[in-house]
């Protein structure tokens, strides 16, 4: 990788950080703190450094699966809150949201590649 590359994706995510961060403090709204904390500057960046290196095919790749990947987070957030209101573990309910996280995401891509070859085959 790149320093320059490195550097970009330091400065853009730390900057979603941060501004989520204050956010959470400023705001009357705490709400808005976890909203902002799912900002997709992470999303952004790796769209942003792939269509600079490889063009705009694979920078809309990172974009779909970053679909999967956003769908998923709405299933790690309701996870992480129901284990939590059931058990009071925050760190269980932490490791238990990012495996469904995980799995939600692959599962959402197999049903979506399924779908794909199902509706081609049918051509």
């Amino acid at each position: 990788m790149k320093k320059n590359d490195l550097l970009l994706r330091f400065l853009l995510g730390g900057s979603a950080v941060a501004l989520s961060y204050l956010v959470t403090v400023i705001s009357p709204w705490k709400i808005l703190g976890g909203i902002f904390a799912a900002f997709p500057a992470v999303m952004l960046t790796a769209v942003l450094m792939m269509g600079i290196s490889s063009g705009s095919k694979k920078a809309a790749n990172i974009a779909t699966g970053s679909v999967f990947g956003m769908i998923g987070g709405i299933v790690c957030v309701a996870t992480v809150l129901l284990v939590l209101q059931a058990s009071g573990n925050w760190m269980f309910s932490i490791i238990s949201g990012v495996i469904l996280w995980l799995g939600s995401s692959f599962a959402i891509s197999e049903m979506k590649e399924h779908t794909k070859k199902r509706s081609l085959s049918r051509a």
